[in-house]
């Protein structure tokens, strides 16, 4: 095997890849990244057998061939190559790379022992990649981290025909975001749990293309697999076993409270405050006149307060939050205002963006925050 790309295609299609990769795999093979050849195509496959990812582009295929190579290594290198022509030549059991002066000769790992992998299933959608992107991560935010549940880890997918909902929640907040999408079949209606890691990591990389393609596995299957395809690259991942909390109930319908803020300077004071908190020291917030007090520590300890002028609909309110938690609903609602409504002191706090100040809520995304207890 022998052929020529830029440096540039190399490192973005192994990076792709790469991102798929174990460092703890069940067996050697799985370490490595398959480069194989197709008439003047490169197609490169990494997998956890979790999740796959694959990309290819066009190169100057001298001879045709297949080989598989260690691929956190090959990504490092592809990354430091000079921006020059990158010429692969498989020589018995090595691999010489070289770029202009640069060389670096790899071993070979045994194809034989690299495990069939499963293609993207059919296509049930597309959407714009930097729609997807910006939902996805303004829903990711909210997943838990803890493995041991691992249905929290995940991001709930819902499809009704044109609409996609996602959601996710950590029990100490929930993000749920809607937009459309093109369905390719009418009527189409399923649902889906997937890793948000996973997902984010896939929505973030692949906005490069105009769209995405998504797709998800067959419900008659026990291996349902999930589909994400963009050009030259596509991206495979199991969908994670067990049911996603039920939690439209907990977004309410009403407030007796509602407060308009400028989020820049809002993101700027709870920062301050936050400076003498940690994660166990609830950020304390009290809406009332037109103004939002935020105050944080108390008797011997380190203290801190600031004051905002707002705009305020309702009764003044008292409440403590998470100033990380705060924080990252303030960053994801990309408006430069934000909607805060409240149902009491005890109970959660919807979070949704405004273009303007005296403009409408925009509903397509909610970032739901439960509040902490604190020392009066």
């Amino acid at each position: 095997m022998k052929f020529t790309v830029e440096q540039s295609a190399l490192a973005d299609g192994v990076s792709w890849v790469s991102r798929s990769l174990s460092s703890r795999p069940i067996m050697t093979a799985l370490l490595g990244i398959v480069i194989s050849t197709e008439g003047n195509t490169i197609h490169l496959t990494g997998s956890d057998l979790e999740t796959t990812s694959k990309s290819h582009f066009n190169a100057d295929v001298k001879d045709a061939g297949e080989v598989l190579v260690p691929g956190r290594l090959l990504a490092e290198i592809s990354r430091s190559l000079p921006n020059k022509p990158v010429t692969f030549t498989l020589d018995g059991t090595r691999v010489l790379v070289t770029a202009g002066s640069a060389k670096f000769t790899l071993p070979t790992l045994p194809l034989n022992e690299y495990p069939q992998v499963r293609e993207v299933p059919e296509i049930d959608g597309t959407v714009a990649s930097d729609l997807f992107a910006t939902a996805v991560a303004q829903v990711a935010i909210a997943a838990g981290r803890d493995e041991s549940l691992p249905t929290l880890t995940g991001i709930h997918v819902e499809v009704k025909q044109d609409s996609v909902t996602l959601a996710a929640t950590d029990r100490y907040r929930l993000a749920v975001r809607e937009f459309s999408w093109q369905a390719i079949k009418p009527n189409t209606e399923t649902s889906a749990l997937l890793r948000a890691r996973t997902l984010a990591d896939a929505a973030k990389s692949i906005t490069g293309s105009k769209n995405v393609s998504i797709s998800f596995g067959s419900t008659s299957t026990n291996d349902r697999l999930a589909g994400f395809v963009g050009d030259g690259k596509t991206m495979t991942s199991r969908m994670l076993d067990g049911t996603f909390p039920p939690y439209q109930h907990l977004l309410p319908q009403s407030f007796s409270t509602t407060a308009v803020i400028k989020v820049e300077p809002l993101l700027a004071s709870v920062r301050r405050v936050a400076l003498v908190t940690d994660k166990t020291v609830p950020l304390r917030l009290n809406f009332a006149d037109s103004k939002l007090s935020l105050e944080a520590g108390t008797g011997e300890d380190a203290q801190a307060t600031e004051e905002l002028d707002i705009s305020l609909n309702g009764e003044a309110i008292t409440i403590a939050f998470n100033p990380g938690f705060l924080e990252d609903g303030l960053q994801a609602v990309g408006t430069e205002f934000v909607q805060i409504a409240f149902t009491g002191s005890n109970k959660p706090a919807v979070l949704t963006g405004k273009s303007s100040a005296d403009g409408a809520s925009d509903e397509s995304y909610r970032y739901l925050l439960m509040p902490m207890r604190y020392a009066s």
